[in-house]
C-alpha cells in the first residue's frame, strides 16, 4: 500500500471523526498542488457564486472515476452558473496524474496531496486501506459549496465510496440556489 502524506505529527484518535464545517461559518483552509502544475488555494478563489470542492477517494476508487468524469463533462454548465470547481484527493502526484489520464479528465482541476489532518478539518470520514492498491489512509467523499466570502454554504458527506450526490442533481440544485438567491441552511 502507498502512504498518504500527512502534515500532522501523529494520527491522534485514528478513528476520530471531526465535525464538518458549519454553513455560514468560514471554511477551513485548503491548499493543494494541481495536476499539470500550480496550486489551488481556496482563499484565492474568486467565483461569481460558489466554489464547488469535491473531495474524492483517489485513483484506487472506480466509483470516483465515473463521478469525476461526469463532473468534468458538467463544467461548462457549472461555469455558466458562476461556479468554480476543483476535485481533491490525498493521492500523490503520480497517482493523480494517472487518474486524469486514465479517466479522460480534460478540463477539471484535480488537486492532490490532501493531508489526513486537513481531511479531518473538513469533517471528512477517513478510512484505512484494506487492500492493494488502496493507500494507508484515504478520505471518503465530500461535496462542499463555498461562497465567494469563504464561508460554507452546503456540505454533503459520505462514510462510504458510494452515494455521492448525482452530478445532474447537484447541477440542478446549484441552479436553484443561484436563481432563487437561496440562503444557507443547517446553521442553527
Amino acid at each position: 500500500m502507498t502512504t498518504l502524506p500527512d502534515t500532522s505529527n501523529t494520527l491522534v484518535g485514528e478513528h476520530a471523526h471531526s465535525a464538518p464545517p458549519v454553513p455560514t461559518q468560514p471554511a477551513p483552509s485548503l491548499e493543494v498542488h494541481l495536476v499539470g502544475g500550480g496550486r489551488f488555494v481556496l482563499a484565492d478563489s474568486t467565483p461569481k457564486n460558489f466554489t464547488l470542492v469535491v473531495f474524492y477517494r483517489g485513483l484506487h476508487c472506480p466509483i470516483c472515476r465515473g463521478y469525476l468524469s461526469q463532473l468534468d463533462r458538467a463544467l461548462g454548465e457549472l461555469a455558466g452558473l458562476g461556479i468554480e470547481v476543483v476535485a481533491v484527493s490525498g493521492d500523490d502526484e503520480d497517482s493523480a496524474n494517472q487518474s486524469v489520464v486514465e479517466w479522460g479528465i480534460e478540463h477539471l482541476r484535480v488537486g492532490y496531496g490532501h493531508s489526513v489532518s486537513s481531511m479531518r478539518e473538513w469533517g471528512l470520514f477517513v478510512s484505512k486501506g484494506i487492500k492493494d492498491p488502496e493507500p494507508d489512509y484515504s478520505g471518503e467523499p465530500g461535496v462542499f459549496l463555498i461562497k465567494p466570502d469563504g464561508t460554507v454554504f452546503m456540505v454533503a458527506l459520505n462514510s462510504m465510496p458510494a452515494a455521492h450526490p448525482r452530478i445532474e442533481d447537484l447541477v440542478g440544485t446549484i441552479r436553484f440556489f443561484v436563481e432563487r438567491d437561496y440562503p444557507a441552511r443547517g446553521d442553527a
